[in-house]
């Protein structure tokens, strides 16, 4: 199956999750209390984007309708090795700067982490996927890793959960950046990178999704008087 193909399918089962999450009733993933989603559309901007896995004008955010999610479609998110591969081309990283608007009286949070992109590994290759995220001035996430090994020509998809109780909110009442930041990793391990290629993707030819943010949302307390 051709890269561009495999890409196309991928759109197509990245949007029917979308669809499904937006449709799923807030307590169905877990064991966690009902949220109150807010009625305001969020407003979600890219501050600034850096990287050699996304280069300026190559990443793009949208909102679920709902408000319940959001997403990142990259476009030239590749890492490879192989022949008239680059030396650097087998680490690729982003960083992206988001800039949050929501609405008053409300504070929210990630529960889940979705990624998907596109493998295409030789027998003895290996492709890694890392992720963490953080609000600006808070500390990071933990670093999730998730390996994957040749032979491989196929769609990958990792998710990254939280329990309730563990969430990290935004503070009520400050306005502070969001930060992710995730890295693709391809090794050449036994196989021959002077005579073939291995490479792992999380890009898209469309506007699909690539990966998936799931939002919980809780009510701020009121100011004391």
């Amino acid at each position: 199956m051709s890269h561009s193909l495999s890409r196309t399918l991928l759109a197509a089962a990245a949007a029917a999750v979308l669809a499904a999450t937006a449709a799923a009733p807030a307590g169905a993933a877990g064991h966690r209390p009902p949220i109150t989603v807010p009625p305001d559309k969020i407003v979600i901007e890219l501050a600034t984007v850096n990287g050699s896995g996304c280069r300026e004008g190559t990443a793009e955010v949208a909102v679920a309708p709902d408000n319940t999610a959001f997403t990142v479609t990259y476009s030239e998110y590749l890492a490879q090795v192989g022949p008239g591969a680059p030396p650097t081309a087998f680490r690729k990283n982003c960083q992206l700067n988001l800039r949050v608007h929501v609405p008053s009286g409300f504070t929210y949070a990630i529960v889940q982490a979705d990624y998907r992109g596109f493998a295409f590994l030789q027998p003895g290759a290996w492709g890694q996927e890392r992720a963490n995220y953080y609000f600006q001035g808070m500390p990071q996430t933990s670093q999730r890793t998730h390996q994957f090994t040749g032979p491989l020509n196929d769609n990958w998809q990792t998710s990254d959960k939280t329990e309730y109780a563990d969430l990290v909110w935004a503070p009520c009442g400050e306005k502070r950046n969001f930060n992710i930041n995730t890295e693709l990793r391809v090794n050449a391990g036994t196989s021959n990178p002077q005579a073939v290629t291995s490479f792992m993707a999380m890009d898209s030819t469309d506007a699909s999704v690539s990966t998936l943010y799931h939002l919980a949302w809780q009510v701020c307390p009121a100011p004391r008087p």
